[in-house]
């Protein structure tokens, strides 16, 4: 099947031809096409309903238990989140980052951890 934004997109307000663009919203990579006479914007259908879903997830609240496990405590972590997780990126096996932000907060981080070093300097 093909892709819509494989086709010339000419732009509702102005007719003029609209470019691809990438759109970062909320750490959130998206594709578009963006008018360069007036600067209006389409995201990629795909990529909107998916975004979608991650603030849908994001605003949601889950209650998980912790156990102990051998010398060290495990949190599940629920099959939702992973599987959204997995399609976005293969991230079975792989090493992630733990940390101890504030009292009574931790933070796991999946991905590049040099690039989450630079985002976290940035706040």
């Amino acid at each position: 099947m093909a892709d819509i934004f494989e086709n010339t997109i000419l732009c509702k307000k102005c007719d003029a031809e609209m470019e691809k663009v990438k759109l970062m919203k909320n750490g959130f990579l998206m594709r578009a096409v963006a008018c360069p006479e007036c600067n209006e914007k389409i995201m990629h259908p795909v990529d909107e309903q998916e975004y979608h879903r991650f603030i849908n997830l994001k605003n949601k609240e889950f209650r998980v238990k912790m156990r102990l496990v051998g010398n060290s405590y495990a949190v599940s972590i629920p099959k939702e989140i992973v599987s959204f997780m997995e399609e976005q990126k293969k991230i079975m096996d792989d090493m992630v980052r733990l940390c101890f932000e504030d009292v009574g907060r931790l933070s796991l981080s999946f991905g590049d951890f040099e690039e989450l070093k630079i985002n976290r300097r940035k706040k």
